[in-house]
């Protein structure tokens, strides 16, 4: 019967019988072999064989009954982090099995509603839960009450933990026991897709990738947008068990006088950048396009004007000549004639008569309409450069700009200003834009090269709860400045141009949290060809309508998907989300028993037989889904399916963590993980109800 096709798993463990029938015989066998009529030698070795082959009986009676408790409570599982398994080839998931046709057979079994009773808790379970409920203000069943609810694993009817979902689905892989989820290294820089509702385990599994990226020693990059205390403790934690305090810098729109500062446009290979970055964020569909193409242009000609003048490019800088580019083209024209010897000693003393001419209107001396409110200076040193007709490109570009009349100007560039207001506006002015001479600001100010080349961590909350405009462009210009360095690591590496070069390249992990609030135009670059300079992206949203909706084209959200080659999913609410995942799986077959019973009289007078009856079982298959759709709505917190290893289903269990893990937090962070907690509300906190998790034997 062992190489029965169909599994019998819901049943009574009637192995049990056998076991007591094993264990009985072999006791008279010891006790009076004279019944048996058999000598005492062949007596003990008659009792051993009885004995084993009971134990083997009891043995697989228990394993069909603890597959039964499962399936409607699971055993706890939890792992501190220093027991984290970090290696240099793979990285840990969590717990689990490879799902393949038997689990679906079970999962169906268990679905049949003459096997509902095994998915049930016991009748004293619900019992403890109905008292608990009808008599909660009941002042003499308060000590009762209380015993029920203990999380004690001598209690008998302890409560089930809160995590909702069936567990059944992780149950039925766990008759064979289960194993190490783990992904290979190689595999990250295709990019990993993580999914699931709030409150799932989403920032769990973060907490768990993030933990071994820091004990790997890769450069570590977490975008939170909604500002996860946990989270930034976590990590804090992590560098420190891997000596990496040195490296950790944290990024905070919310906190900016406990925030380092990042100037997103102040380093770049090629001046183009600047544009690209700023421009990108624009909207480009439509008649937009043309706007958006007019202010690339803009902004490149004070990029280029303000390098040239020795200054380091920012966001008030540009946003300061954005909406008046007239004191940028006096300081360039007037360092170019002061810098360059173009053959005209007392080119001061004409610019000034020129200024003096216009301030008096002298006869050929008129602005003209469209220059009608320039001011003298900038005329005068205009009609210098125009008249002389000095020949250098960036002088060219700023006079052409300038001869455009202001109103107009204003009307191609409308689009621009309100990125800069959003960008410069309070206190993150001070972040984005610092200033690198105030030598009594303590707060650092780093880079992306200067990161990856120092292998540093850091931790970005972008505050999206309370602005999500000013958190969606910081994140945006972060992604293109990000997409820029992956460039130049992919061309020459991180140390190109330093005298001392690294010529292992370190692997950039980056770990986006809700995403969706974050992605636009800049994130699809970064996926499509990060990849080849090290950057593996780990990206965690609900739904994908929430991407299709932030980009607003489906091709767009197509082509964002099709960069993702391993996808892991938690429990989702939408139908259509769950099937990214089931859709790419083959159907298998599945059993079917059906029991046939029938019966045939006889009216023959000369034949003995009145009736016939039969009774049989046939067996059927029938092909299903190898993965459902609402298996990925049903299942429990924590839990989560994966495609893997080109497209290979896993089942994943995430361990819980140790409390233990943050008692060393100083009282720095600890203050700044305060503010953040009352501020805030963490979406994905369902392990702090560890105690729940019973453990089953």
């Amino acid at each position: 019967m062992s190489n029965y096709q169909i599994e019998a798993l819901l049943r009574p463990p009637v192995e049990y019988f056998a076991a007591g029938t094993y264990f009985g015989v072999a006791a008279i066998t010891l006790a009076a072999p004279e019944a048996l009529m058999i000598i005492p030698t062949v007596a003990y070795t008659t009792a051993a064989t009885l004995i084993l082959r009971g134990a083997f009986r009891l043995h697989a009676g228990r394993r069909v009954r603890r597959y039964q408790k499962r399936l409607w409570r699971l055993p706890r599982y939890q792992l501190s982090s220093s027991r984290l398994p970090v290696s240099r080839r793979t990285l840990f998931l969590g717990q689990g099995f490879d799902w393949d046709q038997r689990h679906t057979q079970r999962l169906a079994d268990t679905e049949r509603a003459k096997n509902r009773r095994y998915k049930l808790p016991p009748w004293y379970y619900r019992w403890a839960r109905d008292i608990e409920v009808r008599y909660e203000n009941h002042r003499l069943l308060q000590p009762l009450i209380k015993l029920t609810r203990s999380d004690s694993r001598w209690n008998p009817v302890r409560p089930l933990p809160p995590i909702g979902g069936n567990p059944a689905i992780h149950a039925v892989g766990m008759l064979e026991g289960e194993k190490p989820i783990v992904m290979d290294l190689a595999d990250r820089n295709g990019h990993t897709l993580v999914l699931g509702t709030t409150r799932v385990g989403k920032t769990r599994l973060l907490e768990i990738l993030v933990s071994q990226d820091i004990r790997r020693g890769d450069v570590v990059i977490v975008f939170d947008p909604k500002g996860d205390a946990d989270l930034l403790r976590r990590l804090y934690a992590e560098a420190e068990a891997a000596g990496r305090l040195d490296e950790l810098y944290v990024f905070h729109l919310g906190f900016p006088d406990l925030s380092a500062r990042y100037n997103a446009v102040g380093n770049f290979t090629r001046v183009t950048e600047v544009a690209t970055r700023i421009a990108g964020q624009l909207p480009g569909e439509g008649q937009s396009q043309a706007f958006r193409e007019f202010v690339w242009r803009y902004v490149n000609v004070i990029a280029k004007a303000l390098t040239a003048l020795g200054k380091r490019p920012d966001y008030e800088q540009i946003k300061f000549y954005g909406e008046d580019i007239e004191p940028l083209v006096i300081d360039y024209l007037t360092h170019w004639l002061e810098s360059h010897d173009h053959g005209d000693e007392n080119w001061r003393q004409t610019i000034d008569a020129y200024e003096t001419n216009y301030a008096n209107k002298e006869d050929g001396f008129s602005k003209g309409r469209a220059l009608a409110d320039r001011s003298n200076r900038a005329m005068a040193l205009y009609r210098y450069f125009t008249q002389n007709e000095i020949n250098d490109f960036i002088a060219h570009s700023l006079i052409k700009t300038f001869e455009y009349e202001r109103g107009y100007l204003d009307k191609l560039v409308g689009s621009l200003l309100p990125l800069m207001e959003k960008l410069c506006t309070g206190r993150a002015s001070e972040l984005l834009s610092p200033n690198y001479l105030d030598h009594e600001d303590e707060r650092p100010i780093f880079d992306w090269p200067q990161l990856i080349r120092n292998r540093g961590i850091i931790y970005i909350g972008l505050d999206a709860l309370s602005d999500p405009e000013v958190a969606s462009a910081v994140g945006n210009a972060m992604f293109a400045d990000l997409t820029a360095v992956s460039g130049l690591l992919y061309k020459s590496g991180v140390d190109d141009g330093l005298p001392v070069t690294d010529t292992e390249r370190p692997a950039v992990s980056i770990h986006a949290d809700e995403f969706n609030e974050l992605i636009g135009e800049e994130f699809i670059p970064l996926l499509n060809k990060a990849g080849g300079a090290g950057f593996q992206v780990t990206a965690y949203t609900q739904t994908w309508s929430d991407v299709l909706a932030r980009l607003g084209n489906t091709a767009k959200a197509g082509q964002v998907a099709g960069n993702f080659n391993a996808v892991i999913m938690l429990r989702v609410r939408e139908l259509e989300t769950a099937e990214m995942l089931t859709k790419q799986l083959k159907q298998v077959e599945i059993n079917h028993l059906m029991t046939v019973s029938g019966a045939t009289d006889s009216s023959n007078p000369d034949n003995d037989t009145l009736f016939v009856s039969r009774t049989e079982d046939r067996s059927t298959t029938q092909r299903v889904d190898q993965i459902h759709p609402n298996d990925l709505t049903q299942l429990p917190k924590g839990q989560a399916f994966a495609l893997l290893d080109g497209g290979i289903p896993k089942k994943i269990r995430l361990p819980l963590p140790d409390p233990n893990d943050f008692a060393n937090t100083p009282a720095t962070l600890q203050a700044l993980t305060d503010s953040m907690r009352r501020a805030y509300t963490t979406s994905d906190s369902w392990y702090r109800f560890a105690p729940s998790f019973a453990a089953v034997s």
